[in-house]
C-alpha cells in the first residue's frame, strides 16, 4: 500500500495505448491510490469512459463543465498529489509545453503547473513524430517546467508507451519518501559461477530475489541505483539499470570500480573455485570425477573502498542458533568494516518469503519474517534510520 492516501489524476489522450489504462488504473489502486480519470474527446473513441469509471470507482471527466472539476483536483488547493498523463500524445506534449489549453487534459495540466502539482507523462507516438526537432524542443521545455517523462519503448518504428509496471514504478518513485534522492546506490545480487569445464560450473543457490527487491526499493525511494547481477532466477524489471557478472574474478574486477554512497552486497559469491578449469567437456562415461577447489578472495573489502557511506554485507548460514548467527555476523562486520550485516538461516527461506536479522556494527539487531519485498523495505529503514532493536 505504498500509495495509500495519495490521489492520482489519470489523464488519457488519443493514442491506441489508451487500451492499457484500465490495467494501469487497477495497478495504482492495488498500491492504495485513489484514481480519477480524465479523457480527451479522442481518447473516448479508443477506450470507453464506462471502463475507466468501473476501474476507478469514480466519475470520469470527458468535458469541462461549470463544476470546474479541474480546480477540485489540480487547483491551488486541489486534492491531486500527481497528474499522470498516460498515454500522452506528441500533440498534447506540444500544447502543454507551449501553454496551449484546448482539451480536458491540457486544462488539468495548465492548472497543475500553476499549482505546483507534479506532472508525469508517458509519451506514445510514432518514432518519426518523437524525433521531430520541434517535438524534441517541446520535451526539453517540459523538463524545464519540471515535468517528468517516462521514456517510451522504441520498437516497430513506434515510440510505444512504457509498460504498466514501469509507469507504476515511476509513480511510486515520484510520490515516495524520496529519502534516497540524488544518492548513488549499488546493489550486488545473484550468484557467481566458477567453471569446471566449458559446460559445468560450481555455484551457490540464489534466486537474486532479495537483491532485486532492494534495488527496486532504492529506486522507489529516489536513488540513482545500479544493479550488478550474477546468475539469478527472479525476473529483473526493465526499468532497473543493471550490469552482469559471472565469476568471482569478474566481480572482483568490477568491485575495484565501485562508486556509491550506499552499497549492499546480498550476492551469493562462491567461497571456492576449481583450481584448474579444463577445456572442452569432461567425459562422464569415464567414471567419477574429483575436483580440487581453492578459496576465492573475499570481496567486501574492495567494495568498502568504493563506498562513501553505508556498506551492507549479508551472511547466510544453515542450521545454527540465533546466538551463533549473531557471532558470525559480528565477525563479518569487523573483518570487512561493515556498517550493517543482514543475516539469515537459509533453511527458513522459502520462495518469496524470507527470515532475516539486521545487525548494526554495535550488535543492535531487529528481526523480520515475511516477503522479500517487505524485507527490503525493513533493510532500507535500518540503513536510513538505524536499527531499532
Amino acid at each position: 500500500m505504498k500509495l495509500q492516501g495519495k490521489t492520482i489524476v489519470l489523464a488519457i489522450t488519443g493514442s491506441i495505448a489508451a487500451v492499457e489504462t484500465v490495467k494501469l488504473a487497477h495497478e495504482l489502486i492495488r498500491h492504495g491510490a485513489e484514481v480519477h480519470a480524465v479523457l480527451t474527446r479522442s481518447a473516448t473513441e479508443i477506450v470507453h469512459p464506462n471502463a475507466l469509471q468501473f476501474a476507478t470507482g469514480n466519475p470520469v471527466v470527458t468535458a469541462i463543465t461549470g463544476s470546474m472539476e479541474y480546480l477540485t483536483m489540480c487547483g491551488r488547493d486541489g486534492k491531486a498529489n500527481l497528474l499522470l498523463i498516460a498515454p500522452c500524445t506528441a500533440n498534447t506534449m506540444g500544447k502543454i509545453a507551449q501553454g496551449i489549453d484546448d482539451t480536458t487534459v491540457t486544462t488539468y495540466a495548465a492548472n497543475a503547473l500553476g499549482s505546483g502539482i507534479p506532472i508525469l507523462l508517458a509519451p506514445a507516438a510514432h518514432e518519426s513524430m518523437m524525433d521531430n526537432p520541434a517535438a524534441a524542443a517541446n520535451i526539453r521545455r517540459l523538463r524545464e517546467l519540471g515535468v517528468e517523462l517516462v521514456e517510451a519503448k522504441r520498437e516497430e518504428d513506434k515510440a510505444k508507451m512504457a509498460d504498466v509496471e514501469t509507469i507504476v514504478a515511476r509513480v511510486l518513485r515520484r510520490l515516495g519518501p524520496r529519502d534516497l534522492q540524488d544518492m548513488r546506490v549499488l546493489v550486488v545480487a545473484g550468484a557467481t559461477v566458477e567453471p569446471i569445464d566449458d559446460v559445468r560450473v560450481v555455484t551457490n543457490r540464489s534466486t537474486g530475489g532479495t537483491g532485486i527487491e532492494l534495488a527496486k526499493a532504492a529506486f522507489e525511494h529516489g536513488a540513482d541505483v545500479e544493479l550488478w547481477l550474477g546468475r539469478h532466477e527472479t525476473t529483473v524489471p526493465t526499468w532497473l539499470p543493471s550490469k552482469s557478472f559471472d565469476t568471482t574474478e569478474s566481480l572482483a574486477t568490477m568491485a575495484d570500480k565501485a562508486d556509491a554512497e550506499i552499497c549492499l552486497v546480498p550476492a551469493a559469491v562462491s567461497d571456492f573455485t576449481p583450481t584448474k578449469k579444463q577445456k572442452g567437456k569432461i567425459p562422464s562415461r569415464k567414471g567419477g570425477l574429483t575436483l580440487e577447489l581453492e578459496p576465492t578472495p573475499k570481496l567486501l573489502a574492495q567494495f568498502r573502498k568504493g563506498t562513501r557511506k553505508a556498506l551492507v554485507g549479508f551472511k547466510a548460514e544453515a542450521g545454527i542458533s540465533e546466538a551463533e548467527l549473531k557471532t558470525k555476523a559480528m565477525v563479518l562486520a569487523k573483518e570487512a568494516e561493515l556498517d550493517f550485516v543482514v543475516a539469515n538461516d537459509v533453511s527458513q527461506v522459502k520462495g518469496d518469503t524470507t527470515s532475516i536479522t539486521i545487525f548494526d556494527r554495535k550488535g543492535h539487531s531487529e528481526s523480520f519474517e515475511g516477503s522479500k519485498a517487505l524485507a527490503a523495505e525493513r533493510i532500507w529503514r535500518a540503513i536510513l534510520h538505524g536499527v531499532r532493536g
